[in-house]
């Protein structure tokens, strides 16, 4: 039988390739002849550059940029090499200069944390002379529409007396006027949206993600506010509907600044899958074997497994899932996306437990699956 194992990471227990290598090592438990063709995959959020850089045979470089709370740091980015995705494509996650993991807890602070350092690395990216420049969008610690990013690419921010504004989320509902004429010359930038949440509303960046950040209720309407405002702003001045674009609410609203850019805001385990020949290497197989660390009613909104279980679908090939944990909605996914839906975690085990024995709970659920498999066939 031939596998192919293309999951998301399991956040905080193992990286895409981690999983990968731990469905592997299961099936093959149960059935010591199986073909198995690991494809880890990633929805645009944390692992993104590890995942095209291993299939792209590309490295790292380094560069000075700032993190959510505009402190100095040294982050990195992926340059691509001879692969599907082509030479001089620089691939960026949001998450490892402005991420939500990088801010201790006790620091962490919704309504000043900004995305200028995204902006640093796309700058960085140009100047080294990527000809595309790839952004993944997902797990920032920002809620600020990407109004940081556009600063540090040149934008400026006015409030109603002509004064500059800085880029804070709690400021935002101040600006009246954005300036993009300043905007440095970038090349070709394509983002990947881990969601496809609009940026405002009760499936906005504010109202679905901020709380996950930290944002407590008083918060949310803050930050609501501010994003309206911000987004009439760059409406006035692009003369587009920011607002109404599916994923604009991706990475604390960062996909609203991109697409006021002409940024093209795509489903990120799209792209992923397209750069690494996932559809080639589905052609054929007996099953597809997908997964990540939560699965719930938000899988639909363009996480990886949810595409995965597509691209299997629509050649003909079953798909299973693992998750470390179900959520509320998840088993409407059973039947329509699905053809099973496992959680590996054991109901007695706690949650720091889970995490560190993540691998090998993966490792047991596959081979208890696979054994199911090989005793009806």
């Amino acid at each position: 039988m031939r596998f192919v194992m293309a999951p998301d990471s399991f956040k905080e227990s193992m990286s895409a390739a981690a999983a990968a290598a731990a469905l592997t090592d299961g099936v093959r438990q149960a059935i010591p002849d199986a073909v198995c063709v690991e494809k880890p995959m990633s929805d645009g959020g944390e692992g993104m550059t590890a995942v095209l850089l291993s299939a792209t045979g590309g490295q790292l470089a380094s560069a000075a940029a700032r993190n959510a709370l505009g402190e100095p740091v040294t982050s990195h980015f992926g340059l691509t090499g001879d692969g599907p995705a082509g030479r001089g494509v620089a691939v960026i996650e949001a998450a490892s200069v402005i991420g939500l993991e990088l801010i201790r807890p006790g620091q962490r602070d919704i309504m000043r944390s900004n995305s200028a350092g995204l902006g640093d690395l796309m700058g960085a990216a140009s100047r080294l002379g990527a000809t595309k420049v790839l952004i993944g969008l997902g797990g920032t610690a920002t809620c600020d529409g990407g109004a940081g990013l556009l600063t540090a690419l040149g934008a400026r921010l006015y409030d109603a007396t002509g004064a500059l504004v800085e880029p804070l989320p709690g400021l935002l509902h101040l600006v009246k006027r954005v300036d993009l004429s300043q905007i440095r010359p970038l090349p070709t930038v394509q983002a990947a949206c881990d969601v496809t949440n609009r940026l405002l509303g009760p499936d906005g960046a504010a109202a679905v993600f901020a709380p996950q950040k930290g944002a407590t209720a008083s918060q949310v309407k803050a930050l609501e506010a501010g994003l309206r405002q911000f987004a009439a702003a760059l409406e006035t001045v692009t003369g587009r509907g920011i607002r109404d674009i599916p994923g604009t609410g991706a990475a604390g609203g960062i996909g609203a600044a991109l697409a006021a850019l002409g940024v093209e805001l795509c489903p990120g385990a799209k792209l992923v899958a397209d750069v690494i020949g996932l559809g080639r290497a589905v052609t054929g197989a007996d099953w597809v074997v997908t997964g990540e660390g939560s699965v719930d009613g938000q899988t639909l909104a363009g996480k990886a497994p949810a595409v995965v279980a597509a691209i299997a679908s629509g050649r003909g090939v079953g798909c299973v899932a693992f998750a470390g944990r179900t959520g509320p909605g998840a088993s409407r996914l059973v039947g329509s996306v699905f053809r099973e839906l496992i959680q590996i975690t054991p109901p007695d085990q706690d949650q720091a437990t889970a995490l560190e024995t993540g691998p090998a709970n993966l490792r047991t659920a596959a081979a208890a699956w696979a054994g199911r498999l090989a005793t009806r066939a």
